[in-house]
């Protein structure tokens, strides 16, 4: 655990109390795109994906793993209809916080405060960099930096969400991966 972890674990602890912990199985949608997320999920062990429907096809948007905080964070703080669903790839210990307590301690806690607008903008600056890279790059490259990011991410992450994820074919994938 990294410096950085321990001191964002230690200002977490304020949340202990409100805590729920949830085990839950591989392929549980915890919210559906659609639906206002009431719920913050700290992951134990496990990985999430967010994806969104389009004419019924699911197309990845992103990972989440062991130390991430996951909601559908505009709808969380919006009250407004989430953009995307959030679903469990693998099996999942969660850390579950209701919207209400989170505000109340947030509001409370200066340093939290600091940290959730340092996690915001970390998830703006990752998106940013997705879009970019799907103006600027070709598969293979977003695939490197993927790899790069995440190196265990081709031993957790079954090949049909990475290629969703890249905005290709599950085939094109596996060519990318043979050339490597």
């Amino acid at each position: 655990m990294t410096k950085h972890s321990d001191n964002k674990q230690k200002h977490w602890e304020i949340f202990q109390s409100l805590f729920k912990q949830v085990e839950i199985p591989a392929k549980t949608i915890l919210l559906q795109e659609g639906k206002i997320s009431k719920t913050m999920y700290f992951i134990e062990k496990g990985c999430l994906r967010t994806w969104v429907n389009n004419d019924g096809k699911e197309i990845t948007t992103h990972f989440f793993f062991e130390g991430d905080s996951v909601s559908s964070i505009e709808s969380f703080r919006t009250q407004q209809p989430s953009l995307y669903s959030i679903e469990s790839i693998e099996p999942c210990v969660l850390q579950v916080l209701s919207q209400k307590d989170f505000q109340s301690v947030v509001e409370n806690s200066p340093q939290l405060q600091k940290q959730f607008e340092e996690h915001l903008f970390k998830r703006l600056f990752e998106t940013q960099q997705l879009a970019f890279s799907f103006l600027k790059n070709n598969p293979q490259k977003r695939y490197e930096a993927l790899i790069a990011q995440y190196p265990h991410i081709v031993q957790r992450i079954p090949q049909h969400y990475i290629a969703s994820y890249l905005g290709i074919t599950s085939v094109s994938l596996s060519r990318i991966r043979n050339r490597r």
